[in-house]
């Protein structure tokens, strides 16, 4: 049973760091519905380590820990945050990946990641290269998305590398990425196919980039 020590806050408040680098699977145990918000029990290995208040990615959305139980903890997702990621489609027996937020002295292994999802994207295609696999997904274009090929995205908390990203028709952009045998079993890439709906965090640096152009250099002039 979750701990009684609960919290009334439910996304995280602060601003915490992230990596890309994939901890542990959790498997969601229960959810709950509360209002407009949801409540999401989670079994996983690094559960017995948190602490209520502790902020965790789950698949790249941070997440706040409100209770805690036998192996497991419990965390609130709102309204807006289902709006904007894949969570809302969650269903009790789904595995997803849980980083925990990076510690001041860590080695930034990854790229760095706020756990705040940009928008949503679509897996268009997975393609099996004996040995390696290569993952298409598209989204609906957003200037202020910026991607290069070899710069860094985050697909459902995982720090990944792009490649060829281009603008195609009807408003969407689309790009691929590489996983290596170690992150496809090591995190849910390995149920992923065509039609997933998966989270998308572009590189904060890009972000402030577009910002910047599109202040001083209003047009793309």
């Amino acid at each position: 049973m979750p701990s009684s020590r609960q919290l009334p806050t439910a996304n995280c408040q602060l601003h915490r760091m992230f990596t890309g680098i994939i901890e542990a699977f959790g498997q969601i145990q229960s959810i709950r519905r509360d209002g407009s918000n949801v409540h999401l029990t989670v079994a996983s290995p690094i559960s017995p380590e948190l602490k209520i208040d502790q902020s965790v990615a789950h698949s790249g959305v941070c997440l706040t820990v409100v209770a805690l139980g036998e192996g497991t903890h419990t965390v609130t997702a709102i309204d807006e945050t289902l709006q904007r990621t894949n969570l809302g489609s969650l269903r009790p027996g789904d595995f997803i990946n849980l980083e925990r937020a990076m510690r001041a002295n860590d080695r930034l292994d990854g790229h760095l990641v706020q756990g705040h999802v940009d928008a949503t994207g679509t897996c268009t295609g997975v393609e099996s290269l004996d040995g390696s696999w290569v993952f298409r997904f598209e989204y609906v274009f957003q200037p202020e998305y910026l991607l290069v090929d070899k710069g860094s995205i985050c697909i459902n908390g995982v720090s990944l590398t792009v490649v060829k990203p281009q603008q195609v028709a009807g408003g969407m952009a689309v790009f691929s990425v590489a996983i290596i045998p170690y992150t496809f079993g090591h995190t849910n890439f390995n149920s992923l196919k065509a039609g997933d709906k998966v989270n998308l965090e572009f590189d904060v640096i890009g972000k402030y980039v577009a910002k910047h152009l599109a202040f001083y250099m209003p047009g793309g002039g």
